[in-house]
């Protein structure tokens, strides 16, 4: 089939890139290039995207070759490009071509969203197919996929299109979970829903097993454990971050609030989650008796996740605003995100941005781990304590063992350890 694919999200290119390999014949329309080069795709995805590219089998066009007369337009946005999306279905509109086409919408726009695309293009076949992606193996992660949620409303010609589309990756019948749109973006919206309570849910345990004199790493894995359970979104830490997650659970709290249903679950874990994000800042102003000023600490991780460069609701920004508050110079290390740092805050005397981590602990009063970079995993504990004014290691995503930190000559705070 020829794809249109719209869109410089990392679901837009795991779906470029796939329907490429399996041999249709894409187009993925980017509003620029730099939207491209944000995404930071891992090695193994670059490469197979140059190799399609090569190969000719998928085209990267700009916002001045538009593509008309394709079979498939995949959409695939996030929130704060749904104006893009609206235009896009709006000059498609205006496009001499047969109907009715498939259009599927992967953009997290929340209830209704898919509905809205469609009011302009009413005469086309519909669907919602929800962004489940993950940074960090992106492919893997959805070719593991075990069964894939489908928005369809009563469309023969829609889903047997879709499933010939998704038929090299989910080849079995049980493998589909068809619904009506609306009910698979309700579901999409509770699922990230899910993973926050969980999230949240630990973070407040972690408060508790401080208090008791419990290591909450005992109690994450005693959980993980139990098969009704799992190990999944288990860990305490700074908090979660992210544009489409983020978003996720503000609209299903609203969509909730809306309702007129007496709970208040989903604000009570956004109101926990973002509690969270100073939680290095309460210890490490604890630890210094309520004097922060004058003190440099370094930061390493901005991004809200490892192996990506997003900084969107990442827990720096708090943490940022709360030591410059307290007349703290922080010095910064991420590796992918002190482009995006940089640019929203600009050059100022107490942020400094460093591009070796090590660099980044030079006369430090305190290291804050924010990101779980694989490369923060194992320091040279030795080397830090020559770098670093005090050897206090605050551990936000409870990456270190605190004895062997210890034995190192470091003071060690982490999220609920004992």
């Amino acid at each position: 089939m020829k794809i249109a694919v719209f869109g410089a999200t990392l679901h837009a290119a795991v779906m470029a890139v796939l329907w490429a390999e399996t041999g249709h014949q894409v187009c993925w329309w980017i509003e620029n290039s730099h939207d491209l080069s944000i995404l930071r795709l891992d090695q193994q995805f670059s490469n197979l995207l140059d190799q399609l590219q090569q190969q000719e089998r998928l085209k990267i066009i700009d916002v001045d070759d538009f593509p008309t007369e394709m079979e498939v337009y995949f959409f695939a946005f996030n929130p704060s490009k749904q104006s893009k999306a609206f235009e896009i279905v709006s000059q498609l509109s205006r496009q001499p071509m047969l109907h009715p086409k498939l259009m599927i919408n992967g953009s997290t726009f929340g209830l209704h969203g898919t509905a809205k695309l469609a009011e302009t293009l009413p005469k086309d076949a519909w669907v919602y197919l929800p962004d489940m992606t993950q940074e960090g193996n992106p492919l893997d992660n959805f070719m593991n996929t075990k069964e894939i949620v489908v928005g369809v409303d009563k469309n023969n010609f829609a889903e047997t299109q879709l499933r010939e589309l998704l038929r090299p990756f989910f080849p079995l019948q049980h493998q589909y979970l068809f619904m009506p749109i609306l009910d698979a973006e309700f579901t999409k919206l509770s699922i990230s829903g899910m993973l926050a309570t969980r999230i949240s849910y630990m973070n407040d345990l972690a408060k508790v097993a401080e208090k008791l004199n419990i290591d909450i790493e005992n109690v994450r894995l005693g959980m993980g454990a139990d098969n009704r359970i799992g190990a999944s979104y288990l860990h305490p830490g700074t908090g979660f971050g992210g544009e489409n997650f983020s978003r996720d659970i503000l609209t299903l709290s609203e969509t909730v609030a809306k309702t007129g249903v007496g709970t208040r679950l989903l604000q009570q874990v956004w109101d926990i989650n973002e509690q969270q994000k100073e939680i290095l800042f309460r210890k490490l102003w604890n630890y210094y008796c309520c004097d922060l000023k004058g003190k440099t600490v370094a930061i390493w991780g901005a991004a809200f996740k490892a192996n990506s460069s997003s900084i969107t609701n990442s827990p720096i920004h708090i943490m940022l605003k709360a030591f410059w508050a307290q007349g703290v110079t922080v010095k910064l290390h991420d590796p992918q995100a002190l482009s995006n740092i940089a640019s929203q805050y600009g050059h100022r005397p107490d942020l400094v941005l460093c591009a070796d981590p090590y660099d980044a602990t030079r006369d430090a009063h305190a290291l804050c781990l924010l990101t779980a970079w694989r490369s923060y995993l194992s320091p040279d504990y030795q080397r830090l304590k020559q770098l670093m004014a005090h050897p206090l290691l605050l551990d936000g995503r409870n990456i270190y063992d605190p004895d062997y930190v210890k034995t190192q000559g470091f003071a060690y705070e982490g999220v609920g350890r004992a």
